[in-house]
């Protein structure tokens, strides 16, 4: 590492704290940006990188911690983590990863940073902890994190999951020169992992800035090689026979490990051990087997551009848009196999692939429905081809505002985080501000849309797209006032209670409850919100409040802000009135 890469990092973390409304602290940035990189691998929008930051007190020497089944991000409402929900679709061996990280602004890396997170684990990952008894050591965030964890694993015993515990220890100092004590604190830490759990192994690395640097100035590639055995060409498309083998290059990095942000634009994800997906594995163990491409229904890929030389297709802006489950089917089978003998003859099988070449993003959605519609897809899966997200992105984009319709599109293009709204986020805004529930937006952060019922009320084309603008901007400007209050906010009652406030916020423009969003059409039209003193009423109302009535019922902080009592009990008391939900 050189000097210079700590001064670029030093410039980086300056330029993404001055582009917020509200600049972070050095620190706090350099929290959320050594997330991000620690964890590149996985395609994180920014808002999913957020909810897993601890930082401030009592984080047990963690300042970032995420759940990964699969190599896919666990949220608390994931299916897998609720009551009734059974783990047969899981496939057998299936990786939970459990990946923590530290992030510290200091020159080096230290003993005493390892200890206390050596320390943070032992406690929590005793699946017998009484959280009563620890939970005055640390961060209410911290906890839900590892509790999540051990809840996922207790579902999972069952498909006999394979555990990796991962801490990436990140600061400005030089990895390559890393204390030989501080070394050795990283193998007990390890070794601690592996001691865990039966299932589990553990790992340590060190990140500095040379690391850092490498990680955040390579955007993922969109331009890939795909070799091909045989091939038709109509116009500027393609139908493709490839090899296994090559296929399987095509979807892996260098590492081997998938290139996800070649499946952004899917409709799902990974479904596990379905039935097709055990079709698939048996067909790629059972050499007897009829050609490949004979039982499977093939890939789809679109790209801006195509062009074929000595049987190589040399794509641009790849996605791959129908096909997920044969991908993943065919990685996950394949891959280990491929490291050890790449010469065996599955690996000359061949797989259907279909290369469309467009520009146009409206026929690019079609593609994607009509593709996905042949098979079994819930209608909830092809939300972002929708005509109204489209326009929703359309009428975003007018007013320099980002509509994150197709994950990452506009991170990767240097949009500023801040004016970039996810699909989940603006569901979750129009749930609490436009219907009047932000119980249900903040029980719900990532399955809010399954429902075609909830759907179709959050995202109505009656619904001014003036509105969904408003909304967004509205709840960025109310997680920006509980990022900058006089007394700090936990991350964990900002997470609990900002849709309260945000609904608060529009309810007090209005002058009463509401649940239709033409209610806001006003707001919109004359871009009105409560000022920052307003905001810091209702937010001490609000505080009260959900103090007082936790006391009542004696229930928690979650339970209480995933409660319709406790939100009709808030805007009654306020003299609002109350929306009184079955």
């Amino acid at each position: 590492m050189s000097a210079n890469d700590r001064v670029l990092i030093n410039q980086m973390i300056e330029e993404r704290r001055h582009a917020r409304g509200v600049p972070l602290s050095f620190d706090a940035e350099f929290e959320r940006f050594a997330s991000e990189h620690a964890l590149h691998g996985f395609g994180l929008s920014d808002e999913e990188i957020e909810a897993g930051v601890i930082g401030g007190a009592d984080d047990g020497g963690i300042d970032g911690a995420y759940v990964f089944l699969g190599g896919r991000l666990l949220h608390e409402d994931s299916e897998i983590l609720q009551p009734q929900s059974g783990a047969a679709n899981v496939e057998h061996g299936t990786r939970l990863t459990l990946w923590l990280i530290q992030a510290k602004t200091s020159a080096g890396f230290s003993e005493v940073a390892l200890d206390k997170a050596a320390s943070t684990c032992k406690n929590l990952l005793d699946m017998e902890v009484d959280e009563a008894t620890v939970g005055v050591l640390y961060a209410d965030e911290l906890l839900a994190r590892f509790r999540l964890f051990r809840t996922a694993l207790q579902r999972l015993l069952t498909r006999h999951p394979t555990v990796l515990i991962k801490f990436s220890y990140v600061t400005r100092g030089e990895a390559s020169d890393v204390h030989p004590k501080v070394q050795a604190k990283a193998k007990l830490l390890e070794a601690q992992f592996e001691n865990a759990f039966a299932i589990s192994t553990g790992e340590v690395e060190f990140l500095g800035p040379g690391e850092l640097w490498r990680r955040a100035s390579t955007l993922p590639s969109y331009t890939l090689e795909l070799p091909y055995r045989e091939s038709i060409t109509h116009g500027t498309s393609h139908l493709a026979l490839v090899s296994l083998g090559e296929y399987l290059d095509f979807l892996s990095d260098e590492s081997g490990a998938i290139k996800s942000h070649i499946f952004d634009w899917n409709v799902r994800d990974y479904q596990g051990n379905v039935e097709v997906n055990r079709e698939i594995t048996a067909a790629l163990r059972d050499p007897d087997a009829p050609e490949f491409w004979w039982l499977n229904n093939g890939i789809t890929i679109v790209c801006s551009q195509a062009t074929s030389v000595g049987k190589r297709l040399s794509l641009s802006d790849v996605q791959v848009v129908n096909g997920l489950q044969t991908s993943y089917t065919l990685h996950e089978t394949l891959k280990d196999l491929y490291l050890s003998d790449p010469t065996d003859p599955v690996f000359d099988r061949l797989v259907q692939v279909r290369i469309l070449v467009t520009v146009d993003q409206a026929a690019r959605d079609s593609v994607i429905r009509a593709t996905n519609r042949q098979t079994s897809v819930p209608v909830a899966s092809l939300r972002a081809t929708d005509d109204i997200q489209r326009q929703i992105e359309s009428y975003f984009l007018e007013h320099d505002w980002f509509y994150d319709r197709r994950k990452n599109f506009y991170r990767n293009q240097g949009k500023t985080a801040d004016r970039i709204v996810s699909i989940p986020l603006l569901a979750q805004s129009v749930m609490a501000m436009a219907l009047g529930q932000p119980d249900y937006a903040r029980a719900r952060p990532s399955s809010l849309l399954k429902s075609d019922t909830d759907y179709r009320r959050v995202f109505s084309d009656k619904t001014e797209l003036p509105v969904y603008l408003w909304l967004a901007r509205a709840q960025r400007r109310v997680d920006e006032f509980l990022q900058s209050t006089s007394d700090p906010v936990s991350r964990s009652l900002h997470t609990n209670l900002r849709f309260h406030l945000a609904m608060l916020g529009a309810v007090d423009l209005v002058g009463r409850v509401f649940s239709k969003p033409e209610n806001l059409n006003n707001a919109a039209r004359e871009d009105a919100f409560p000022s920052d003193t307003r905001l810091q009423s209702l937010w001490a109302s609000l505080q009260e409040h959900f103090d007082a009535f936790q006391r009542e019922k004696r229930a928690g902080p979650d339970k209480t802000a995933k409660s319709s009592d406790f939100v009709a009990s808030l805007t009654d008391g306020l003299g609002y009135g109350s929306l009184r939900r079955r």
